[in-house]
């Protein structure tokens, strides 16, 4: 997998303590573990998945949950899906928002089950309850998906990254309990176009990375991947390399202006960005699984 040149590694450090806490909990409480939930966000399925995640978490079943399906594209996204079962993975897409099928989640959760318990019966163990362990980067879905699991709100959802601080064990029902867990990331961003698609789809807080630098990697990705959603959304047909340009057309074209008819580009950035986090612009998907094979 080629890494991107000229990219200084050491720009993007962001790794808050209690990630490296987080990380030393699950360690600590893995052998109360049957089953692993890593969600991952559609629109960035290779950036959003935890990269060190098997260094903690042993040989534990994992069952990939990609969350945000309303929101990617899908024709994309299914390629990915594909790419994650090829490598073993049981992989389920889910609408968390408008048609959360959860049974799938737990009938998937049942098959892995059948084989933890054939294991303990070969031991002399007795059936138990399903525990697993929710994990994810901030801002998956994660705790979206545990609040639609247990019916009912049980932990703080927002669309901003670092909602969860601590480890908590979640009753779904007599069979299954869930361990939550913060959002996690790895210590050291590597990859630039990773770096950013973190931040353009606000799972990194935006003052990580120049807000000015993800505004322009956002609409730059668009003219490649999705030109059409620049052309209906900003009306621009056509991406100038003076990105001040393009500035000044989305400024005029959604109102953003100063007095004496200047463009509030302060005002142009947050539009973007927040069309993005709030899933305005829908049917996206950031990365193509050609770029990391």
């Amino acid at each position: 997998m080629n890494e991107e040149k000229g990219f200084n590694k050491t720009v993007i450090n962001w790794y808050p303590g209690h990630m490296a806490k987080t990380k030393r909990l699950i360690s600590e409480n893995l052998n109360k573990i049957d089953v692993v939930y890593e969600v991952i966000d559609a629109r960035m399925p290779y950036s959003s998945k935890i990269k060190d995640i098997k260094n903690y978490i042993n040989n534990k079943p994992v069952i990939l949950i990609m969350t945000k399906i309303d929101l990617c594209d899908m024709k994309e996204t299914s390629k990915w899906m594909k790419y994650y079962e090829k490598l073993g993975y049981k992989v389920i897409g889910i609408d968390l928002e408008h048609n959360p099928n959860l049974k799938v989640i737990l009938n998937a959760t049942n098959e892995v089950m059948k084989e933890v318990n054939e294991r303990r019966a070969s031991k002399g163990m007795i059936e138990r309850k399903t525990r697993v362990l929710v994990v994810g980067i901030p801002n998956c879905g994660k705790s979206t998906l545990i609040n639609r699991l247990a019916g009912k709100k049980v932990v703080g959802t927002g669309n901003r990254p670092g909602i969860t601080k601590e480890l908590s064990w979640i009753r779904v029902n007599d069979n299954v309990e869930l361990l939550d867990t913060p959002g996690i990331l790895w210590p050291k961003l590597d990859q630039e176009k990773v770096a950013f698609n973190l931040a353009s789809l606000s799972a990194i807080k935006e003052e990580i990375l120049p807000i000015y630098n993800v505004f322009c990697y956002i609409i730059e990705t668009l003219y490649n991947l999705y030109p059409n959603v620049l052309l209906e959304r900003y009306g621009i047909s056509e991406l100038d390399e003076d990105m001040i340009v393009n500035m000044d057309i989305i400024g005029r074209r959604r109102g953003c202006l100063l007095k004496g008819n200047e463009i509030d580009y302060d005002k142009v950035i947050s539009i973007v960005m927040n069309d993005i986090k709030s899933g305005i612009i829908k049917n996206i998907t950031f990365e193509r699984v050609s770029d990391y094979e």
